[in-house]
């Protein structure tokens, strides 16, 4: 955390905090301070001549050093000891005592560097021969000198540290049965002194002013654990690469370092079961542990503007090597999630997060700040050209990895092909582009149920509604394709597909690209059975209307359109008498039987009264001209007629004109559709049945309190539902090179390098502009074996396309809220455990396949490899 200070002073604390300092230029930017054991500094100043001169102070309890202050103290948030100069030291070095050394960051990586050293080429013994089994813990100390005297006060406080690093400074600084020495060569002490001593008496800030104080401290007191053949034996539980989650063997010396079994709990925090889900799942994947179990530190990259200067490696680190901790008690996660919600504010606070979410943030921010990469070269994409896939897959993952090299890239990253094509030129745009993850989604998640009504015109059937699944990103052709197969339209048959609002036809599914995702739920669809060899013939679409009053009009009636439009073909030569027997005919299906009544008692009389050689012109101005009211045409309807014809303008459908049956009909120009209100009088209303028109039901409507049958589905089914060859949506549309334009491209993903860990998200939440939605479709997954051979395009790769499971981060509930566990498959103990914040325990492999899997972990079976012991 960032230093405060005086103006005139340096900051406390360096920005570069996660440099390497053995290494000479990190170690000259870097003015971190290291806490270590006086004895081991003072071997590495004899042996490899540091010449630096060290302050000695004696560090005391400050306040009662009562028993009962003791057993209070600990209750208390704040600690606080006294550093008073114990010059006597200087004569005395090795005076009876714990005594520590404070030395700069450049001191430090000299020291450390001649212990390696030492013990390397067999010299000297020194304290510590393998680098590995130490720790670094950060410690924030707030320093302040009382005017007037050269005692420093450092208070420790529970806020500014880990309960682990509390424990550990507060340990340091207690004098319980020997003295504490603090000998300090970095000179911070003597500069706080400094600036105390320099403020003007007239200086109104506080005496006691408090300065922030970071020290690393050097852990060297965890022993070494000499490998008795028991202990080995426990640790010899491997994986295949010869350890156990980071703890490697030295087979000559039988020693290993004290780790344990990793089998423990994160504390919730307040709604934190989301993150401790993820990182349980992180915490046990092998090679991601043995790399902070040692010294990632030397890849920290703390210039890399992407990163978070190293601090949330050195938070991830710090909290496995908590996980992997001798310790059996729960770990409380508050560094970590504080290191979190700094650098990614959407987890701060204790709401619900998504698990997922957290997981791809923290991969991808462990990924900068551990980029070895310090400056990324320029690389421009470039088309494939036509060039063999392998060619330009291995240009474009070099040019990844040029930009991009850290353990995550190692082990999470893969790459799959993506092949665009343009609907109109037919271009075809090839790129190969890496992944952290796969998110798949679940086949319900792809696939909407729609009912279309489909009416038959030839007057056989009446209507009759079809419910059919299709693809939610389809196009009008695979929802006629999938209701022509529905309804078992003929060969000779062809459908016509539209939209009916307020009785009218208001649109036409005719063009057969147009995504079906604009039609909503509420919407309703019909569809027309027509001659096939009529499909470039105008068509009549038939309105009814009837009179009815209404609550606004005082009794007087008007005519109101009722049920679902009809339609028909209209042949070349078209009149009054046309129209009639192209109605008659479809309304067939709708006719009352009656033996009394023949066909000549409900058909419409056929006048001869008019011109029977003017030509009618449907969309002229003359028409709308001779147009009558709504209710002239009732006074013109005769009892015995039962119904009368006028054309419509499709422009201005309430403006018509009465058709008399001798009387030509010549369509204009491209005219294709023909306009027709049939006026109906109740004498003619008794004839027909039309109740399946004033039904129409909708698109998709969900029964209310209604309990579905649990949707399955397999793993391979949503990785096939996710490579499959889709439309864009119209707000991804592709700008095409060829085109100049943006298009609504098709799009196929193949997968062509995959990784060693491969993380599988299944897209449970579904989101739209009013609704949020969990599905809790059981996905069958595979546990021992894998097998993604098929779906790989590169059929040249060498390595294996089998994988196993060892992780589920699992969601329970629904959306906005629940909780989130994970199963774990532990390597050492051959069987899988169940990981639900601070509870840890045993679970059978038979329990873990549930409808709550969220993210699946599987790691490659390398093809020597044999498959998860399945006697768990």
């Amino acid at each position: 955390m960032p230093a405060t200070s005086s103006s005139d002073a340096p900051p406390l604390l360096g920005a570069g905090g996660g440099d390497d300092p053995t290494t000479s230029a990190a170690a000259d930017d870097d003015d971190r301070v290291f806490l270590v054991l006086h004895r081991w500094w003072r071997e590495a100043q004899g042996g490899a001549g540091i010449d630096a001169q060290g302050v000695p102070y004696a560090a005391a309890p400050s306040g009662p050093t009562s028993y009962g202050m003791k057993v209070l103290s600990m209750f208390i948030s704040d600690q606080a000891f006294t550093l008073r100069r114990a010059d006597d030291l200087l004569l005395q070095p090795d005076a009876s005592g714990r005594s520590y050394a404070l030395v700069a960051a450049d001191l430090f990586a000299r020291a450390r560097d001649w212990h390696t050293d030492s013990g390397k080429n067999g010299g000297k013994k020194s304290l510590i021969t393998e680098e590995g089994s130490v720790n670094i813990y950060p410690i924030m100390l707030r320093v302040s000198v009382t005017r007037g005297t050269n005692a420093l006060t450092v208070k420790i406080n529970k806020k500014d540290n880990s309960s682990e690093n509390f424990k550990r400074a507060n340990k340091i600084l207690t004098a319980d049965s020997e003295p504490v020495h603090i000998w300090d060569f970095s000179g911070r002490t003597t500069f706080i002194l400094m600036n105390e001593w320099n403020r003007m008496p007239q200086d109104n800030r506080s005496s006691d002013q408090e300065m922030p104080l970071e020290i690393h401290f050097y852990d060297l007191s965890e022993p070494m654990a000499n490998g008795a053949d028991g202990k080995k034996d426990e640790l010899s539980r491997t994986m295949s690469n010869g350890s156990i989650m980071g703890v490697d063997l030295d087979s000559s010396s039988g020693s290993s370092k004290q780790v344990g079994s990793g089998l423990i709990g994160l504390d919730n925090l307040g709604n934190t079961c989301f993150m401790n889900s993820a990182v349980q799942c992180l915490a046990h994947t092998s090679k991601l542990v043995d790399y902070f179990l040692g010294d990632f530190y030397k890849e920290i990259n703390p210039h890399n503007p992407l990163g978070m200067k190293g601090e949330l490696a050195y938070a991830f680190g710090d909290l496995l090597r908590k996980l992997w901790a001798m310790d059996r008690a729960p770990v409380a996660p508050h560094q970590f999630k504080g290191r979190l919600a700094r650098f990614a504010p959407q987890f701060s606070g204790f709401n619900q997060h998504d698990s997922q979410e957290l997981l791809a943030f923290l991969l991808d921010g462990l990924h900068e700040d551990l980029n070895r990469v310090k400056r990324k070269p320029y690389s421009e994409a470039k088309d494939s050209d036509g060039r063999p896939d392998e060619e330009v897959a291995d240009e474009y993952w070099g040019n990844h990895l040029a930009r991009n090299d850290s353990i995550i890239v190692d082990i999470c990253q893969g790459q799959y092909k993506s092949t665009l094509v343009c609907p109109i030129c037919r271009k075809v745009s090839v790129t190969f582009d890496p992944f952290m993850y796969l998110s798949l989604p679940l086949p319900s998640t792809t696939m909407r149920t729609m009912t279309i009504t489909v009416f038959s015109m030839d007057g056989t059937a009446g209507p009759s509604p079809y419910t059919v699944s299709v693809p939610k990103s389809g196009d009008t052709k695979t929802l006629i394709n999938a209701l022509s197969n529905a309804c078992s339209l003929r060969g000779d048959e062809r459908l016509l597909v539209a939209e009916v609002y307020n009785c009218s036809l208001i649109r036409y599914l005719e063009e057969p690209s147009e995504v079906i995702s604009l039609i909503r739920d509420g919407d309703r669809l019909v569809a027309y059975r027509l001659p096939k060899d009529s499909e470039d013939a105008p068509i009549v679409v038939f309105r009814n209307q009837r009179m009815e009053s209404t609550l606004t009009s005082f009794g007087r009636k008007s005519w109101k359109t009722f049920g679902t439009p009809l339609v028909s073909t209209l042949p070349d030569t078209i009149n009054g008498s046309t129209i009639s027997d192209l109605f008659q005919k479809v309304l067939t299906p709708f006719r009352v039987a009656k033996d009394d009544i023949s066909d000549a008692d409900h058909i419409i009389s056929k006048s001869s009264s008019v011109d029977k050689t003017a030509d009618v012109d449907t969309n002229s101005d003359a028409a709308e001209s001779t147009s009558i009211n709504n209710n002239a045409c009732e006074d013109e309807m005769t009892s015995e007629n039962g119904m009368q014809f006028y054309l419509t303008n499709e422009k201005f459908p309430d403006q018509r004109m009465k058709i008399e049956m001798d009387q030509p009909i010549k369509l204009v120009g491209s005219q294709k559709r023909l306009h027709v209100v049939v006026c109906w009088q109740d004498n003619g209303l008794e004839q027909y049945n039309f109740g399946s028109l004033d039904s129409l039901p909708e698109i998709y409507k969900a029964a209310l309190f209604s309990r579905r049958p649990q949707d399955t589905c397999s793993l391979y089914a949503c990785l096939e539902a996710f490579l499959k060859e889709e439309p864009l949506g119209p707000e991804d549309m592709w700008y095409c090179p060829r085109c100049k334009e943006h298009r609504q491209a098709s799009k196929k993903l193949d997968l062509w390098r995959l990784p060693e860990i491969l993380i599988i998200h299944l897209k449970r939440f579904s989101y739209s502009r009013y609704t949020k939605n969990k599905l809790e479709t059981f996905v069958d997954f595979p546990v021992h074996d894998l097998d993604l051979s098929q779906y790989i395009g590169n059929r040249g790769q060498q390595m294996s396309n089998h994988y196993q499971l060892y992780a589920i981060s699992n969601h329970y509930g629904s959306m906005g809220g629940g909780h989130y566990t994970a199963y774990v498959y532990h390597e050492g103990k051959k069987g899988w455990y169940d990981f639900d914040d601070r509870h840890v325990g045993p679970v059978s492999e038979d329990s873990i396949k549930t409808s709550a899997a969220y993210v699946l972990f599987y790691r490659r079976i390398q093809n020597d490899d044999s498959r998860l012991d399945t006697e768990t």
